[in-house]
């Protein structure tokens, strides 16, 4: 595995953790949220995540698992990565607080109006309304463990794959910044304590590209890979169906979510044709 591919892998890594920082200077620069273009955005990241999932990444796991395990046993496998992928962030879902779950995204707007409804003594008291935003950044960081794990390891088998997981996981992430800063804002009145906040969440990306380099890179094999794919492509389906599309229909108009949708598709299916 040559050091430019490895070095690649923890940049793009690197670069979708850190979108989070892009959300939490939105939230500061703006009071409303550009509705039409989020729901466009994020119908856009799911249709990149689905296409990819399907077409290309469960295939290239099959592929290796194939390889590895024979047809049967192989084909089994693939199903079975896949499914444990989804059971694995579910579990994740399950076990985080609804509000600060990074899965139920709010606008500017929303969360602004939530916590100016609280009691005076309550806007005004971190202990209570900064350990939403702090909660929300630990859950958000969860999350981006095994994204950061994903787009590493995808990079590594396929640079131009890693390249367009990173933008879809980018984009999703930008809502996440969101999500930490205005809650720690709104409690401290310093944009520097909660864009770091936003920012060490982001990092929890690379941190999952480095476990997938120490714990998994050496035991690199078919099988290794073909589960590591399945169960990636499980995790994006999963994100996109349970978190992506239902906020993109939130904040737009059906239409609009849909038309980002079927762009992401229509751009992933380009790029992979032009790569052939």
């Amino acid at each position: 595995m040559e050091t430019p591919t490895i070095l690649l892998a923890f940049g793009l890594t690197l670069f979708a953790g850190l979108a989070t920082g892009v959300g939490s200077a939105l939230a500061f620069f703006t009071r409303t949220t550009n509705t039409r273009f989020l729901s466009v955005a994020l119908g856009f990241s799911a249709g990149v995540m689905i296409y990819v999932s399907f077409v290309e990444i469960f295939f290239k796991a099959q592929e290796e698992l194939v390889a590895g395990l024979g047809l049967n046993a192989g084909a089994w496998a693939t199903v079975l990565a896949f499914f444990g992928g989804i059971a694995f962030i579910g579990i994740i879902d399950r076990v985080v607080p609804n509000y600060e779950n990074p899965h139920e995204l709010h606008s500017v707007e929303e969360i602004g109006q939530k916590l100016e409804s609280l009691p005076s003594d309550e806007a005004h008291d971190f202990s209570k309304l900064g350990r939403m935003g702090v909660f929300t950044a630990l859950a958000i960081a969860i999350h981006n463990f095994p994204e950061g794990l994903a787009t590493f390891m995808a990079t590594l088998n396929d640079p131009n794959l890693g390249f367009a997981i990173a933008i879809a996981v980018a984009i999703h992430n930008i809502p996440e910044g969101i999500a930490i800063s205005v809650p720690l804002y709104y409690a401290t009145g310093s944009r520097r304590k909660a864009f770091k906040y936003s920012f060490l969440s982001g990092l929890a990306e690379p941190l999952g590209a480095l476990a997938g380099f120490f714990l998994l890179v050496p035991f690199f094999s078919p099988v290794m890979v073909g589960v590591i794919f399945a169960g990636v492509a499980g995790i994006m389906v999963y994100i996109s169906l349970d978190q992506l599309l239902p906020a993109a229909q939130e904040f737009g108009e059906h239409h609009h979510s849909i038309a980002g949708l079927i762009s992401g598709m229509a751009v992933m299916a380009l790029s992979l044709l032009l790569l052939l």
